[in-house]
């Protein structure tokens, strides 16, 4: 299921039958924000597990969806699994949010890099758990501000399983970031 800008829905299913041109898929029009998106696929899809994939990390492996599935599988009492890596970077919280003003460069304290992961997709969720949680989060009027749904998975209490990733699963946001995959494509040619 892929859920594409509304009037793209035919550019999004063609380019899904030249990229896997074996795999069954549908389209549906996403909606104005990442929340309603997945709400709108996540509807159109039956079954107990669901995965969601990021279109801006185009260079995920079939290896790193199975295993997310698989460590979701593998776990009964867990509601999610999510592709993640550990970060290596020392990191720093600041007063404030960026572009909060002053405050906000200077530093309160530094976080214990042993303990923190940057979350990525393939995101694999037990799909009862996630239909409960978007429910939840709407009805708290927290579902647009969630940046992923492992989020609204925690929000509501449940449980997030983390499956170590490369950072070569990077997210295409910059041009930095594009020039980044390409060579990355070119190297694995």
């Amino acid at each position: 299921m892929i859920a594409a800008p509304p009037g793209h829905e035919a550019a999004a299913e063609s380019a899904a039958a030249r990229a896997a041109p074996e795999a069954e898929v549908a389209v549906v029009p996403g909606g104005a924000s990442r929340a309603a998106s997945i709400e709108r696929a996540l509807a159109a899809v039956h079954g107990e597990v669901v995965a969601i994939h990021d279109a801006a990390r185009p260079l995920v492996t079939a290896d790193l969806v199975d295993r997310v599935i698989l460590r979701l599988g593998a776990e009964p009492g867990a509601d999610a699994a999510i592709a993640a890596s550990a970060l290596t970077d020392t990191v720093k919280r600041a007063r404030d949010r960026r572009g909060g003003g002053p405050g906000a460069t200077v530093v309160e304290r530094t976080l214990d890099r042993d303990l923190l992961w940057a979350a990525q997709t393939p995101q694999a969720f037990r799909a009862a758990a996630l239909r409960a949680a978007q429910e939840r989060a709407a009805a708290t009027g927290r579902l647009d501000a969630a940046t992923d749904e492992a989020t609204l998975i925690e929000l509501a209490g449940g449980r997030v399983l983390l499956e170590e990733s490369a950072a070569t699963n990077l997210k295409v946001t910059t041009g930095a970031d594009l020039a980044a995959a390409e060579a990355l494509i070119a190297a694995r040619a």
